[in-house]
């Protein structure tokens, strides 16, 4: 398994039709069709909940019950007001970044089907003295869809409600790094499949239940993990989202710590992570010789860890994030040897569970 390559041009294709696909928060469900397709030929069964969180399932009759997550769901916009002269200002679903939007192209998503537009920007000859070094902020940023007033909007099934997505697509730059919008967290959902085709193709008989979960809502307040763990009621829980690479500019590692793409996956210390689940991944990596970092959070690991850890009176827990750049921008990135790493890591540790493992501290 160490020196086997993962990631072949079928599991790519996937992870490309994949991030291309929009999903924003809420509105996941077109992303969560495609992935069950895909997932289909190796798992037992599949369970959805009411709000579209989607779970593969290995054994389903096992009383022990393991998952590993990502979450499915990208951060968006929402059209809030249209202006008399045809205008559309906007809010944030989830935390998009309003520094970045001037002269992108969007999508908004109606009834009728995509409606593009641009977010305008003033011309820099227009912005004279204070003006000059205007910054975007989310009351001065507009969609512009070419129509000369509201009712023309209106008209095109443009509405206040309708979600906003970025068009850009999954570019590889370099040869081994993957670039896009959405990899915050869609390549979690490809990683946690991949464990499940991996099983599959091994011929792996696990002594547990499997539930291979994609999440929805993680991007504004982890709802959906939030719901799914009431529904699989699991012992474990191993999660993957990315975290920050911070050898680029303007980020400050005396706060945000030193992790990097191309090391390895980033095994996480926080109060939500259970010790000695932890430890069995930090193990497993150095047995496999599995290359690896570390990262320390304070309070809350601000993923889906906490709301499995936190739920049905305690589930051990534990994070292995994908190092990224750019996090939620247009141009994320991150590096394939780390996606093949934590696919690898995730796959090895699930190995070495064993079935009625409590992780209690007092055991």
């Amino acid at each position: 398994m160490a020196d086997k390559k993962i990631i072949t041009k079928k599991s790519l294709d996937f992870f490309e039709k994949y991030l291309n696909n929009a999903a924003p928060t809420g509105y996941e469900l077109e992303g969560q069709k495609l992935w069950m397709d895909y997932l289909k030929p190796y798992v037992d069964t599949f369970i959805t909940d009411t709000y579209g969180t989607a779970v593969g399932v290995i054994n389903p009759d096992a009383k022990y019950k393991v998952v590993i997550e990502g979450h499915s769901d990208e951060i968006s916009w929402y059209v809030n007001y249209i202006t008399d002269n045809g205008l559309i200002y906007v809010i944030r679903n989830g935390g998009s970044d309003h520094q970045i939007a001037p002269s992108k192209w969007v999508n908004i998503h109606t009834k009728k089907g995509i409606v593009k537009g641009v977010f305008g920007w003033p011309a820099i000859h227009t912005r004279k003295g204070e003006k000059e070094e205007l910054a975007p902020k989310l009351d001065n940023i507009t969609i512009d869809i070419g129509a000369k007033d509201k009712a023309e909007v209106e008209k095109m099934g443009v509405h206040v409600g309708c979600v906003i997505t970025y068009p850009d697509t999954f570019q590889v730059l370099n040869k081994d790094k993957f670039v896009c919008r959405a990899i915050d967290n869609r390549a979690g959902g490809f990683m946690i499949a991949e464990v499940a085709r991996l099983l599959h193709e091994n011929k792996i008989k696990l002594p547990f239940g499997l539930y291979i979960t994609n999440s929805v809502q993680e991007e504004i307040g982890l709802r959906g993990a939030e719901m799914i763990t009431q529904t699989i009621k699991p012992n474990v829980a191993i999660i993957t989202d990315v975290c920050h690479d911070t050898t680029t500019p303007m980020i400050e590692k005396k706060t945000q710590g030193h992790t990097e793409i191309g090391a390895g996956p980033v095994i996480s210390y926080a109060p939500a992570v259970q010790n000695k689940l932890r430890e069995r991944i930090l193990e497993t990596a150095e047995e496999k010789k599995i290359p690896f970092q570390r990262m320390a959070a304070s309070r809350a690991t601000g993923t889906d860890t906490d709301a499995f850890a936190y739920s049905n009176g305690g589930v051990a827990s534990a994070l292995i994030s994908l190092p990224l750049r750019y996090m939620h921008t247009t141009v994320e990135m991150v590096h394939k040897d780390d996606v093949e790493n934590v696919i690898r890591l995730i796959y090895e540790t699930l190995l070495t569970i064993k079935e009625g493992e409590t992780f209690s501290y007092f055991d």
